[in-house]
């Protein structure tokens, strides 16, 4: 039972830091499979050299939230270590397979993508394009929803 409390207390220190991103949720459904980010080059024949995108401010607004949070872990390479993340589909299958007992690891892949996003400038629209903030947020959402019906049969 004890070890039980702990996961509710886990799934309530996350839910103040999950719920703001929720929103984005179905901005994210909507536009998966898309580029977040259209490729300014300028006007002038100089500037054509030196593209660089321009986000949706859907994108940015989730950007700044999630990275306000309790959500973003700097150490997420280690956490790709530990679990052997080499590619997209093992980030994939891991998302799909998270529990609270592995909330890091969705943490850790949130934090790449949002971190790495802010020095790489394709990095938010792969993220996009191929559902991984999506497939994050939705999973984060089952995990706590479950938790919140899990302690109200417990009371």
């Amino acid at each position: 039972m004890e070890e039980t409390g702990n996961r509710k207390q886990k799934a309530l220190g996350y839910r103040k830091s999950v719920d703001p991103l929720l929103k984005y949720i179905p901005w994210f459904e909507s536009h998966k499979g898309e580029d977040a980010a259209v490729m300014y080059a300028g006007n002038e024949e100089k500037d054509k050299i030196f593209g660089f995108p321009v986000y949706d401010s859907t994108i940015m607004a989730f950007v700044k939230s999630a990275s306000l949070g309790d959500l973003m872990d700097k150490n997420y390479p280690y956490i790709y270590t530990r679990n052997h993340i080499k590619s997209r589909e093992d980030e994939k299958r891991l998302i799909r397979v998270a529990d609270i007992d592995s909330f890091d690891i969705l943490k850790g892949i949130l934090s790449k993508y949002v971190l790495e996003g802010m020095r790489k400038g394709t990095v938010w629209s792969v993220a996009v394009n191929e559902g991984i903030f999506l497939s994050i947020l939705l999973k984060m959402k089952e995990i706590l929803d479950f938790w919140d019906k899990h302690d109200s049969m417990l009371t």
